[in-house]
């Protein structure tokens, strides 16, 4: 596609894909976003055969392609993730929420936690490892990552990645310690891969009866949605976690209307959200 094409998708079309992705994934994107519908789209066109996103967009108002659709609501996703993101909401979960729940759980209940917008698995992995670090291993734990796409998840379940995922945020000793060489990649180890389940699920969609969590982690993700589905999502969110159970959203991320279910909490220099 030729470098003129960025104003390429005519304005029904554009209109026709903000629809699209809001309704499938929930996702705002504003009428500035050209650019990143062709970025994103314009490999998911040629991968049908196709030269231009207005033919993608044919395809998907035609409705005969099942997968099409699947793979451009995958495209518009944003990924981004990486080993201890806001390393402060470790720092947190390892000094507070850990030492209180292994005082106040039985010793025969499992701790639960949920990454929600996994992505690749970054997250859920290094709250496995910390968990391996503090001394709790796969059958004292319980750990559920969930995305919307079924591509990243697919890697998420993989364990492998390459040397520049392994390079941000991940602790030199931990990749001594978890990984090994696979080729040019490295491979997770099956201890702390077996801690982790990865399931597909929509955040719109009710997880209650996934619950009650100890943790829930939400980061980075409400931004891409309206203040309608927001608040909705953390009212779910709060149906998933025990009563004192955290909420852990991105640092730059207000969670408007949150005080309604949950208590606002600092701990160190992060804000956890305490499940009332």
């Amino acid at each position: 596609m030729s470098s003129g094409s960025m104003a390429s998708i005519d304005g029904g079309n554009y209109r026709f894909l903000q629809e699209y992705v809001y309704s499938r994934a929930g996702i705002v994107l504003d009428s500035n976003k050209h650019y990143l519908f062709e970025s994103r789209l314009s490999p998911v066109a040629r991968q049908f055969g196709l030269e231009t996103v207005n033919e993608l967009c044919v395809l998907l108002r035609e409705g005969r392609e099942v997968e099409v659709g699947r793979h451009v609501v995958e495209a518009m996703t944003t990924n981004e993730t990486y080993f201890f993101r806001e390393p402060g909401h470790y720092d947190a979960i390892r000094t507070k929420l850990l030492p209180r729940l292994r005082k106040e759980r039985p010793s025969a209940g499992r701790l639960r936690f949920w990454s929600a917008a996994a992505s690749t698995g970054q997250e859920a992995y290094s709250l496995a490892m910390l968990l391996r670090e503090e001394g709790l291993g796969e059958g004292e734990t319980q750990i559920l990552g969930t995305d919307l796409s079924t591509q990243v998840l697919e890697r998420a379940r993989s364990g492998r990645y390459q040397q520049i995922e392994v390079n941000r945020g991940l602790p030199a000793s931990l990749l001594v310690k978890y990984f090994s060489r696979l080729g040019v990649d490295w491979q997770l180890n099956g201890e702390v891969r077996r801690m982790v389940q990865f399931e597909s699920a929509d955040l719109r969609q009710s997880m209650r009866l996934r619950g009650p969590f100890d943790l829930v982690f939400c980061r980075n993700v409400m931004i891409y949605f309206d203040a309608e589905t927001k608040k909705k999502i953390l009212r779910e969110l709060h149906g998933t976690l025990a009563r004192g159970g955290w909420l852990l959203l991105g640092g730059a991320e207000p969670a408007f209307g949150a005080e309604e279910w949950f208590e606002r909490e600092m701990v160190g220099n992060v804000t956890v959200y305490v499940a009332r």
